[in-house]
């Protein structure tokens, strides 16, 4: 159940309009790494997760509180849409303050399609996905993205607060960032009880057996890149991360076989093979007959 507050958790009012900014602004509500997609991740997450208790809890918690985030900035987006201008004169270029803005960067869409609003969709106006949304059902490796997940939205955050000297603007965003360094936090000290607890462990998913993987290759370092220095870090020797194994720096792969023959799909699917286009048309012809399809 869902209950709306019409109260928003920080302050968001810039100093003054900016039809620019807004544009910019867009990539931290509907991007990859923006606040709908971090809302709406933890909530399947949620959703998803096959046990009660505290992770569930909190989960839902932090997907609520992205909620509240993505009204923050929709609605900081609208009030630096405000005062923008519907620019109707006759000189398109030079005496239509619309289509001078549009030349200086903002997107067309805010006023044509939401009406001086914001939208769902990336700072270059490509529609939000749902593709975008990590729920694996898996706590370690859906933590784990989660990490990423709030890491790249703060730095897309700082970067945007330097775009900016407007003191509005970087109030919220000082908040938002703030939010990303705790949820950074929560996240990580999350993945790290599970493995602490043996909940869950590396390699994900820890509770699929190792031995029924090709095991000579699981610790092995392939370099497949002329440069060389990537022997020296520590996962080309010594122990594993995960304590299962030893690590090995090898130059290229340990194995290799040959390439299989081209393959031969029916023939009405008509790709181009080796074989004489008419042998290929005839066989064609007896399958349609024999009412293979």
């Amino acid at each position: 159940m869902y209950f709306h507050k019409q109260e928003l958790q920080f302050k968001a009012t810039p100093d003054k309009p900016d039809a620019v900014y807004a544009r910019k602004l867009q990539e931290v509500l509907g991007g990859q790494y923006g606040e709908i997609s971090v809302a709406l991740q933890y909530q399947f997450q949620a959703w998803n997760m096959h046990i009660p208790g505290k992770y569930r809890d909190m989960v839902f918690g932090i997907g609520a509180e992205e909620m509240g985030h993505v009204e923050m900035l929709a609605t900081m987006i609208a009030q630096l849409l405000e005062k923008s201008p519907l620019g109707i004169t006759e000189d398109a270029l030079q005496d239509d303050p619309t289509v001078a803005a549009i030349v200086g960067g903002t997107d067309v869409q805010h006023a044509i399609v939401a009406g001086a609003g914001a939208r769902p969709v990336d700072s270059n106006g490509n529609p939000w996905q749902g593709s975008y949304i990590t729920a694996s059902g898996n706590l370690l490796a859906d933590f784990t993205a989660n990490e990423n997940a709030e890491m790249q939205g703060r730095v897309q955050a700082a970067r945007l607060y330097h775009m900016t000297d407007d003191h509005g603007v970087r109030d919220l965003l000082s908040f938002l960032i703030a939010r990303d360094t705790m949820h950074q936090n929560m996240w990580a000290t999350a993945a790290a009880e599970l493995r602490e607890q043996g909940v869950e462990g590396f390699p994900v998913p820890s509770n699929f057996p190792q031995s029924k993987e090709h095991t000579e290759s699981s610790y092995q370092y392939l370099n497949f890149s002329d440069g060389k220095e990537a022997g020296d870090g520590p996962w080309a020797s010594g122990p594993s991360f995960d304590g299962k194994g030893e690590y090995s720096y090898h130059d290229g792969p340990t194995s290799s076989v040959p390439m299989p023959p081209p393959t031969h799909p029916d023939v009405r699917f008509y790709g181009t093979t080796e074989l004489p286009n008419v042998v290929e048309k005839t066989a064609g012809l007896v399958q349609d007959k024999l009412n293979k399809e």
